[in-house]
């Protein structure tokens, strides 16, 4: 009976260590995407690069469309097919959206000051933190929640795109306004769903470095969300 009990103390470390693991390679990949994109936005915004690229003289140039548009394609396309590619593969794809995303970032240093960016950025760290915290230890099962919240982005995103061609500050306001609640909502929601992959035994070393990468990916794009839905609150200057 003893020796049984020192083998149940032996699976919950396991666990645990395999748990701590799996977050901490999660949360490297997401800071390394962050600063990816992050670096690379101030440098196209500030050589002016991306308005050269993005922009012509009767709006956005198709390079800019592909810009806008190529980072969801890739997304879901990584998200969709990761279990079929090599770890090799979705490292390169991962590393290539983060600098599309620092591309098509590079707008909010040509009409917020750093300053109000700054703010911004710790404010969402704080949010996306603290969701991620509550995530984490609920013992409140999330998933209906997060089903509703992703019909919700279904629909935001859509709004979004029709917003590109009609400008309307209204919807942009809206649509900003519901993504403060969507994006910390399924922060909460990935992170209770992570917890679950991160204690599976039953996953392969490669099937939970592929997985890695993936929810590296999608806390990446949550904060992402959740940063420019909070920017558009601080005001243009």
């Amino acid at each position: 009976m003893e020796y049984n009990n020192y083998e149940i103390v032996d699976a919950e470390v396991n666990v645990q260590e395999l748990s701590r693991s799996f977050f901490a390679n999660v949360y490297k990949y997401m800071f390394l995407a962050l600063s990816i994109s992050g670096i690379l936005a101030y440098y196209s915004a500030k050589t002016g690069w991306y308005v050269e690229m993005a922009f012509s003289e009767t709006g956005l140039s198709p390079l800019g469309y592909i810009i806008m548009f190529a980072p969801l394609g890739l997304a879901i396309w990584l998200q969709v097919r990761f279990m079929k590619m090599s770890v090799g593969m979705i490292t390169g794809l991962f590393l290539l959206y983060s600098v599309l995303i620092g591309v098509s970032l590079s707008f909010i240093f040509l009409i917020y000051s750093m300053s109000s960016i700054a703010l911004t950025f710790f404010v969402t760290a704080g949010a996306f933190g603290s969701m991620a915290l509550l995530g984490y230890f609920t013992k409140t099962d999330l998933s209906k929640m997060g089903s509703l919240l992703y019909m919700l982005f279904i629909g935001m995103f859509i709004a979004s795109v029709a917003n590109v061609f009609m400008g309307s500050s209204m919807i942009d306001y809206v649509i900003s306004f519901m993504g403060l609640f969507v994006f910390t909502g399924l922060t909460a929601w990935e992170m209770q769903y992570l917890k679950g992959i991160a204690t599976d035994t039953s996953l392969t070393t490669t099937e939970r470095k592929k997985l890695e990468f993936i929810g590296g990916l999608k806390l990446y794009i949550l904060f992402i969300n959740l940063f420019l839905s909070i920017l558009r609150f601080v005001g243009r200057d």
